[in-house]
C-alpha cells in the first residue's frame, strides 16, 4: 500500500536508540540469551543493554536467574528489557547502581520479584523504570541521531505521520530543529506524560511547527500481558503472585483529573489500557468527564459489553494488531478462557468505530517492527507466529479495512 500512512503509536527516540542495542528477539532459551549477553560489549554509557526479550515464550518460560546473569556479564552493569518495555532483568551491579537491594521496598506501581527473600533481578512496571533511571542518558548529539534514524525508517516504510507516545522533554525542540533544517519529511504528533502536560504546553509555542505538534498527554491504567500486570476482569490462569488479576495503576480521581486538564487545554488524553478491566476503567472515566476527545491505547482484551461504548462515547480505539503475531504463547498460557475477546476488531467496526477515525492502527515500535504489513497480517489472518490455530478468527477484518485504519484522518 502506498502513502499516506499513519502509525498511531510509536516511540520515536526509543526506536532509533533501540537499533543500537543487543537484540534478543530471536532467543529461544536461557542459553541463547546468556550467550548473546556474554558476547555483548558495553556501549558508550558503560552498560550492557539488551532489548526484545520474550522470556514467557522461551523454553523455560521465565527469566534466567540473577546468578546466571552475573556469570554471563561479570561486574559490568547489565540490563535486559522485556520486549514490552514493562519488565527488565538486571544483574547485581545494575541493581546496586539503581539502589535496589534485597530489602528494598517495592515502589508504588512496581514489583520487585524475589526468590528466597533475595531480589531475583526481575523488575516489573515502576520498579523496571527505577532500574532504567540508573542508565546514563545519551548525549544531545546522540539523541538527535537516534531521532533522525527513526524518522528515516518511518519514511522508508511509507509513513507520512506518526504519533509519539510518552514524548521526552527534549523531543519537540529536537524535531523542530530537524524541520527547520529540512530534515523532517513526516508529520509528528506528540503525547507527553500527563504529569508534564502543563509545563510542556507552556513551552510548546516555541517549538511547534506544521510538522511538529503537541497533541495530548498519556497515562498508564495497567501493565502488560507478558508481565501479567495487565488489569483483567477475571483471574489469570497463571497469575503473578499477589496479583491474580494484574495491576491497576490509576485511581478514578487521578484519571478524571488528567482527562479534565487535557480537555481544558483543547488536547487529547491517550490511556494505555491492555486488560479488559483497564479498558472498562477508562471508558467509565470518559462517561463521567465527557471530554471532547480521548483514546485508549492497545485495548488488547475488551469485554463484549464494553465494545459499543467506544463509538457511543466517541472514544478512539488505538490497538497494535501486530502484537497478536508474537503474543500467542502468552495468550494461550495466561488467558485461555478469554481468547475470544482478544482484539475484537470486527465487533468494533460493526459497532460504529470507522477505520481511520475511531479505529486507528499503530505498531508500538520499538516493541515490535514498524512495518505496517505485520499489522495487516494480524488483523486479517489472526494467526500468531508458530501457532497453527487462529485466535478469535471471527474478529478478522478485511485488508481494505485494515489499511484504512493506517490512513491519516482527512
Amino acid at each position: 500500500m502506498t502513502p499516506p500512512l499513519r502509525d498511531a503509536h510509536v516511540h520515536i527516540a526509543s526506536y532509533g536508540r533501540w537499533l543500537s542495542f543487543t537484540d534478543l528477539s530471536t532467543c529461544q532459551s536461557h542459553d541463547d540469551c546468556l550467550n548473546r549477553l556474554s558476547a555483548a560489549r558495553p556501549d558508550a554509557s558503560g552498560w550492557i543493554i539488551a532489548v526484545g526479550a520474550r522470556p514467557r515464550a522461551w523454553r523455560e518460560g521465565n527469566w534466567p536467574s540473577r546468578v546466571r546473569l552475573d556469570e554471563a556479564t561479570g561486574r559490568v552493569p547489565a540490563i535486559v528489557w522485556g520486549f514490552d518495555l514493562h519488565s527488565v532483568v538486571a544483574n547485581s551491579t545494575a541493581l546496586d547502581r539503581a539502589g535496589i537491594h534485597d530489602d528494598t521496598p517495592e515502589p508504588p506501581g512496581g514489583v520487585i520479584e524475589r526468590e528466597g527473600g533475595r531480589a531475583s533481578g526481575v523488575l516489573l512496571e515502576a520498579a523496571a523504570r527505577v532500574a532504567w533511571s540508573a542508565v546514563p542518558e545519551p548525549m544531545p548529539e546522540d539523541q538527535v541521531r537516534h531521532v533522525s534514524t527513526a524518522i528515516g525508517e518511518f519514511g522508508r516504510l511509507g509513513f507520512t505521520e506518526v504519533h509519539d507516545m510518552l514524548s521526552e522533554p527534549w523531543l519537540g525542540p529536537a524535531l523542530a530543529a530537524l524541520d527547520d533544517s529540512g530534515d523532517l519529511p513526516i508529520g509528528t504528533h506528540l503525547y507527553v506524560p500527563a504529569e508534564r502536560l502543563a509545563e510542556t504546553y507552556a513551552t510548546s509555542r516555541a517549538w511547534q511547527r506544521e510538522r511538529v505538534r503537541l497533541v495530548g498527554s498519556k497515562l498508564f491504567a495497567d501493565g502488560t500481558l507478558n508481565s501479567r500486570t495487565a488489569w483483567m476482569l477475571d483471574d489469570y490462569a497463571d497469575p503473578l503472585p499477589g496479583h491474580p488479576q494484574g495491576t491497576p495503576l490509576l485511581t478514578p480521581a487521578s484519571i478524571d483529573a488528567s482527562m479534565r486538564e487535557a480537555d481544558r487545554l483543547g488536547l487529547h488524553l491517550a490511556v494505555h489500557a491492555i486488560g479488559d478491566a483497564a479498558v472498562r476503567f477508562v471508558l467509565d472515566s470518559v462517561e463521567r468527564v465527557r471530554p471532547r476527545y480521548a483514546r485508549i491505547e492497545h485495548a488488547e482484551i475488551i469485554d463484549e459489553s464494553d465494545v459499543p461504548r467506544f463509538a457511543r462515547l466517541g472514544v478512539a480505539c488505538s490497538p497494535q494488531p501486530s502484537h497478536l503475531l508474537v503474543d500467542g504463547a502468552t495468550l494461550h498460557r495466561s488467558l485461555p478462557h478469554r481468547l475470544d475477546r482478544v482484539l475484537p476488531l470486527r465487533e468494533l467496526i460493526d459497532a460504529g468505530c470507522a477505520p481511520g477515525e475511531l479505529l486507528v492502527f499503530g505498531s508500538d515500535a520499538p516493541i515490535v517492527r514498524a512495518n505496517p504489513a505485520d499489522g495487516i497480517l494480524a488483523a486479517t489472518a489472526r494467526a500468531p507466529h508458530g501457532l497453527m490455530d487462529r485466535i478469535a478468527p471471527h474478529q478478522a477484518i478485511t485488508a481494505s479495512q485494515a489499511w484504512a485504519a493506517f490512513r491519516p484522518a482527512r
